[in-house]
Formats: structure tokens, sequence, C-alpha cells
């Protein structure tokens, strides 16, 4: 398959979440007591409820990777290019940044619907796309009442009607279930830079929440979409993208 794809027909992309508000606190209670009950499961050190402290603490550090109890606050993208003079490959990143996520989610779709809608010719690549950011964006569109785009509504398909999903975890399993495999630990076997040189994933919350930052966190998802795209030309025995060969563009 790797050998017919065609870069420039490929969506590379990464997403950044956070917990959908700021504490533990500002939920309601309804909510607190829903999350009770989701991060008995977290907590395995007992199998009770955890009191208010607990709760609290469970919710900073684990909620964002829940659509249930998280949101989307980062979409980033990228894209593959021959250039025509010197006959080089050059990568476009750009991002969605929004405080507003309907609205990031809405810009993200219009992307998919303009310049990604023939799932024949089209792919989506990203790693542990298939069980993170995929489910993740469309569980947030439904939470958000937005159409799923096609490439995202997977519901009754079958694996050779999703062919369109580039999952570059999957990729390096090479048929073995149990294994997960790091972009950042992957990056260090193959020679290429870690995406994970400013801030990991654990910190997006606090950098959205409690400073506002959506540039600092589009920079990181950029380097996130970046790493994917050198693990995918290491999967395709090709030369890695120089510095000067990654570029970025504003959404």
């Amino acid at each position: 398959m790797l050998d017919n794809l065609d870069l420039a027909n490929i969506l590379f992309l990464d997403v950044e979440t956070a917990s959908a508000h700021p504490s533990y606190a500002d939920l309601s209670e309804e909510f607190q007591a829903l999350w009770k009950l989701k991060a008995r499961y977290l907590d395995r050190s007992t199998d009770e409820l955890p009191d208010e402290e607990r709760a609290a603490e469970l919710y900073r550090d684990k909620a964002g990777i829940f659509a249930e109890f998280g949101r989307v606050v980062c979409i980033s993208v990228g894209i593959v290019h021959r250039d025509k003079s010197d006959g080089r490959l050059y990568a476009r990143l750009t991002s969605f940044a929004e405080e507003d996520e309907k609205v990031l989610l809405e810009r993200f779709s219009e992307l998919l619907a303009k310049h990604y809608s023939d799932l024949g010719k089209h792919f989506l690549c990203g790693h542990n796309i298939k069980e993170f950011d995929i489910p993740y964006l469309s569980r947030r569109m439904v939470v958000q009442q937005l159409p799923l785009p096609e490439a995202l509504d997977l519901y009754g398909k079958k694996p050779w009607e999703t062919k369109h999903l580039l999952d570059t975890m999957e990729l390096w399993k090479f048929g073995d279930r149990k294994n997960f495999t790091s972009l950042r630990l992957l990056a260090a076997l193959l020679g290429f830079p870690s995406p994970k040189d400013d801030m990991d994933g654990s910190e997006v919350g606090r950098v959205f929440w409690e400073e506002r930052d959506l540039e600092r966190i589009a920079h990181y998802c950029e380097k996130d979409v970046l790493a994917t795209i050198q693990l995918l030309l290491r999967y395709m025995n090709m030369p890695l993208l120089t510095e000067e060969q990654a570029q970025h563009i504003s959404a």
C-alpha cells in the first residue's frame, strides 16, 4: 500500500484536548457525580469512589482525554508537496486553535469537505488516530450538534471501508494488537527530532486554562504533525525533511 501512496493526497493531523471546564469545582453537581464514577476506574489504588480532593486531582490530570468530559482546543494539520523547481518535498503546517470549540470544529469540517471528500483518493494520517483523534473529534461534533464529515462518519463501516485512515501507530504494530508505541519513542528509534521538546500532552489543559496560550499549544501540536510526516517517510524509505522543508502557514 505504501509503495503506491501519493503523499500529496494525505492530510496529516493531530488533536490537542483539555478538560471541558477549568476545574472539577466548575462542574455541575450532576457532572461531578458522573466524573466520580468515571474516576473510580482511573484510580487503581481503590475500588471506592474518590473523595472530593482526589476527584479534583484526577479531573485536572485526566478529564481532557475523555470526549465526554473534555474538549478540543487545537487541530493541527499538514500537507506534503513536491516543489517543481527543485524537486524536493516540503511540508506545510497550519493549526485551527480556538477558544470556541464549535467554531474550531466547523473550520476543520469545512477543510475536509472542500479538499478531502474523495475517500477513494484522499487519506487522513496521524499517530493513534483510530483510537483517539478520530473518535474524539466525532464525539465532540455530536456534542456540538454538527454534522459529521464523511471522512469521520465511521458508523457501520467495515475495516476495508476505512482505508482512508492511515494510522502510523497501527502500521508499526505489524499485526501485533497488544503493542502501543509512542511517537516520541519512534522518533528516537528512527532518528528524527522528538515532538516533545517544549511540553507534553498532560500540560495542554494547564496551558489552555491558566496561560490562555493557544499559540504555544498550536506550535506543540504542529510538531506532532511534522513528526508523523517524518515517521511515514521513514516507513516509505524516503529521506527525512530538513528544518527548512517544513513551513508554517496561517489558517
